[in-house]
């Protein structure tokens, strides 16, 4: 009967980085994920000038004196790229090594961030219209009661401040929809042109109300592809109204399309929907992230017109249910251009 195996070659056989400590609170053995993680020449060292976090210290030194198991957490950077351990800590019985291993759990932690924040973002668009409706309604019950030119004005501001949460709730629906529909591939065939003209004609009030034209560079002939009709209207609608809005009165908005035999994006036959506008331009600094949701160049301005900060956050989603990709380009003072690539049906009818 073979005899127990080596402690390296127990824990290189393990998948997650996993090390040992003796008695003597050195490292006496690790496997190469280990080694990865902590970086090379961690053999022999003492562990706390390995490990140097106080919580997984005082763990590593709980479970040696007492042998109880226990649990703990391991932050680290990779790539500029913070990373979060779970920590499972146990003694070898019948030895005085203790055995540590670590268990990736940074996009839980991402994804529990990510709903903390969404949760507060919520809140905090939801509380400044709710606490003026408040105010209002409380004068309106007070000092207004009697005053007719001040009942109206209230009343209108209450009415933009309900068209406002209005408005929330219903891009925090579509976006709930859009995500829950996200790897499901559209399989009906549509025609973009048809749908970029439903969305121009849906805007052009919007745009001459604006002192804006709208350019569109629509070839005659069909553009099929698989897709969501409602969704992409939904998609083309939010990048023109946007370019309305942002672009600057007296104006005009560019809308083209082109279709490309190979995209290096996408690998195949693709059609590119451009929307150009003339305005003051996005700092390049906020381009990365004008898709999170609740992110804003320009916090006040968005507001004023009426926007949710969740408009583009839907727009990725949808180009992402149809696999494609979404392209922002913008300089200060030269407007902004909003690219969307969808791959072409290879199977036109």
């Amino acid at each position: 009967m073979a005899g127990p195996f080596p402690l390296q070659d127990v824990l290189a056989a393990l998948p997650l980085p996993a090390l040992a400590i003796a008695s003597d609170e050195r490292i006496v053995a690790l496997n190469r994920a280990a080694t990865i993680l902590v970086g090379a020449g961690a053999l022999g060292r003492h562990f706390v000038t390995v490990l140097r976090q106080p919580t997984l210290v005082e763990a590593v030194e709980g479970c040696i004196n007492d042998g109880a198991p226990r649990s703990s957490q391991f932050l680290t950077t990779t790539n500029g790229t913070d990373q979060t351990f779970d920590v499972s800590l146990s003694r070898v019985t019948g030895a005085q090594t203790v055995i540590l291993c670590f268990q990736d759990v940074t996009q839980v932690a991402q994804a529990g961030q990510m709903r903390r924040d969404f949760v507060a973002n919520v809140s905090h668009e939801l509380r400044t219209p709710l606490t003026s409706l408040m105010g209002f309604i409380e004068t309106l019950r007070g000092p207004a009661r009697d005053d007719a030119p001040a009942r109206d004005r209230f009343l209108g501001i209450m009415q933009d401040e309900a068209g406002r949460m209005n408005r929330l709730i219903a891009d925090l629906l579509s976006l709930s929809r859009v995500e829950s529909d996200v790897r499901v591939r559209p399989r009906a065939q549509v025609d973009l042109t048809a749908i970029l003209r439903t969305t121009l004609r849906n805007l052009n009030p919007l745009a001459i109300e604006n002192d804006v034209v709208l350019v569109p560079e629509i070839p005659t002939s069909p553009v099929l592809l698989l897709g969501d009709a409602d969704q992409l209207i939904q998609v083309f609608t939010n990048l023109i109204e946007n370019a309305i809005k942002y672009g600057g009165g007296d104006r005009k908005v560019e809308i083209s399309i082109a279709t490309h035999l190979h995209d290096p994006a996408l690998r195949g036959p693709a059609v590119h929907v451009t929307v150009q506008d003339h305005g003051p331009g996005i700092d390049p600094i906020h381009i990365p992230r004008l898709t999170e949701r609740f992110y804003r160049a320009d916090s006040h301005r968005s507001r004023a017109l009426g926007g949710t900060g969740l408009g583009l956050a839907i727009v990725k989603h949808i180009v992402n249910r149809h696999r494609g990709r979404l392209k922002i380009a913008s300089s200060l003072g030269e407007g902004s251009r909003f690219t969307v690539i969808l791959p072409l049906d290879p199977t036109p009818e």
